[in-house]
């Protein structure tokens, strides 16, 4: 970064930091991950400076041509990932992409049913702060207090009382298998539309190690990062014949010209979630999930629904007398990086919830397996054990050094 160096060594040196700051800490954020130095040089690359209102071939602007094939690769490649009949690859967010679907089925006031976010659903499956919250009449499922599945009896005697207008699946914070051949038979069943939102699965489910939803839904909003370990953007997926009235939500309804930059980062991400090294990165992703939450289990933490399927899991610290907010804070002085969370019934407040979140898509794209993810257990454990002893907070300061400098970020 020589040029950005010498016009703005502010941003340059912050920049440095951060990846210093990424390569000598164990990120167990489920929602983040690595993207490639290839899908980084297309995220950065001149097509930043293209405006390309419109569609592959139906532009407003001349000058389209690159930006077009490019566009066409990323749409071509994400039907063939995920087997779907259209794409869309405009939004910028995963949020953009389930309000374009919303806008295109929904009016004001129709109702919706979502995961609740204190049991692991998203802010845009009906958050009274979010637009969905505020546009639709949203009701919420959640899950079982005994087991922390999701309550599917309870789903469907909510959708035959309410008749929801939309049925949502999707968590940020749910670890097990969701299943969408259930979900759709209740849409069905009162007549609904079915959206999976798959932001933190899509990788998992291109590799092969959660199911699919795009035979069952009419639609399938997702992230292009998370486990997709693309750059930061959205994408839907859809029937064909839905194309056309979500197409013109995201292009004009709710956005401008797209990020043409972003589109090329995401063929490119698309094209790496095609390969064998993708696959099995997937599903090292939930084996090291599974063996970590058993790490926990067996040092006597709770674990919300006894354990995954996937590549993220909630402990509850209540047992052990300490809050998320303070776990996360003291994690972060050992170098280990993750986020607090509610876990389902929380008491405490979602500033001061009784849990945190783990996730493994970062640690095992650095190369990370079993015996590895065991250790970062192991090392957790004695941060929250040993709170005030600097000892050993300098000894798991140590194992993390160890473990980021085996695994670098680039390999």
């Amino acid at each position: 970064m020589a040029m950005l160096k010498n016009e703005d060594p502010e941003v340059w040196r912050a920049i440095q930091e951060e990846t210093k700051r990424q390569e000598n800490t164990i990120d167990l954020i489920a929602s983040e991950n690595i993207c490639s130095l290839a899908v980084q040089e297309a995220q950065g690359s001149s097509m930043t400076n293209k405006y390309a209102e419109g569609y592959s071939g139906r532009r407003w602007y001349a000058g389209c041509g690159y930006v077009d094939s490019v566009e066409t690769l990323a749409v071509e490649r994400a039907k063939q990932i995920f087997g779907a009949e259209h794409a869309n690859v405009q939004p910028h967010a995963g949020s953009q992409a389930n309000m374009a679907v919303c806008f295109s089925i929904l009016k004001p006031g129709d109702r919706i049913l979502g995961m609740d976010l204190s049991h692991g659903g998203h802010l845009t499956h009906g958050f009274k702060k979010n637009f969905s919250g505020m546009l639709y009449e949203v009701f919420h499922y959640g899950v079982k207090k005994e087991t922390g599945y999701i309550d599917y009896d309870e789903l469907r005697a909510t959708a035959l009382k309410v008749k929801p207008k939309l049925i949502i699946a999707g968590a940020s914070a749910y670890p097990r298998i969701l299943d969408f051949p259930k979900f759709k038979k209740i849409a069905d069943e009162v007549g609904a539309y079915f959206m999976a939102d798959i932001a933190h699965i899509a990788g998992l489910i291109a590799g092969d190690a959660h199911p699919n939803p795009v035979p069952y839904a009419d639609f399938v909003t997702s992230t292009t990062h998370k486990t997709m370990r693309g750059p930061r953007g959205g994408l839907i997926l859809c029937k064909e014949k839905y194309a056309k009235q979500v197409d013109s939500v995201v292009f004009p309804g709710i956005q401008g010209g797209p990020f043409m930059h972003a589109i090329a980062a995401k063929a490119v991400a698309f094209k790496e979630a095609m390969t064998d090294e993708f696959k099995k990165c997937q599903q090292q992703t939930v084996k090291n999930a599974q063996a970590m939450a058993q790490e926990f289990l067996k040092r006597k933490y709770t674990i919300v629904s006894g354990g995954t399927d996937n590549h993220l899991f909630l402990v509850d610290l209540r047992s052990k007398g300490i809050a998320g907010k303070d776990a996360q804070m003291l994690l972060e002085t050992v170098d280990i990086i993750l986020n607090r969370n509610t876990i389902p019934f929380d008491e405490r407040g979602t500033n001061e919830p009784s849990g945190i979140r783990i996730g493994t898509p970062t640690v095992t794209s650095r190369g990370m397996k079993e015996n590895d993810v065991v250790k970062i257990a192991d090392c957790i454990d004695k941060a929250l054990s040993n709170p005030n002893d600097n000892k050993i907070k300098e000894d798991v300061r140590k194992t993390v050094k160890g473990l980021c400098t085996a695994h670098p970020l680039y390999r």
